[in-house]
């Protein structure tokens, strides 16, 4: 992790750092343990902590904000289908904001199991996005 990133992360509030690390994980597993996901790496856009694949699939950004408190947020390219994909496979587990974010609850569970595959599907949205 580059000293940018990191600093970013160090910015949390240290409850909220802890979850956003653990999405950092699931997101860094995902992406390097996928031959089809070609990960570029880590680093800050927009000033959000942000994962790169080089054409295989968008972006992923991760943020929280003191006018949300309680909620870290999933970003995608709002020019992508993403979010409606994500909507007609999992209409009532998580929460959609426009056609670009998923708001994550701090202290109400969601399924990992769900949004790993949201996860998933984003890394690899040029190669998935004619299926839907």
């Amino acid at each position: 992790m580059n000293e940018e990133v990191e600093g970013k992360y160090n910015s949390y509030p240290p409850e909220v750092k802890t979850k956003i690390l653990v999405l950092r994980k699931m997101i860094l597993e995902l992406a390097q343990g996928d031959d089809e996901v070609d990960f570029a790496g880590e680093s800050l856009k927009w000033g959000q902590p942000s994962f790169l694949p080089k054409s295989s699939g968008s972006t992923i950004r991760l943020d929280w904000k003191e006018r949300n408190p309680n909620q870290i947020s999933i970003f995608v390219n709002c020019q992508t289908k993403l979010i409606s994909i994500f909507k007609e496979l999992y209409p009532e587990d998580f929460e959609y904001i426009g056609n670009r974010e998923i708001r994550l609850p701090l202290t109400k569970r969601y399924s990992i199991k769900k949004l790993s595959k949201c996860i998933e599907l984003a890394l690899k949205y040029n190669l998935i996005k004619d299926q839907f």
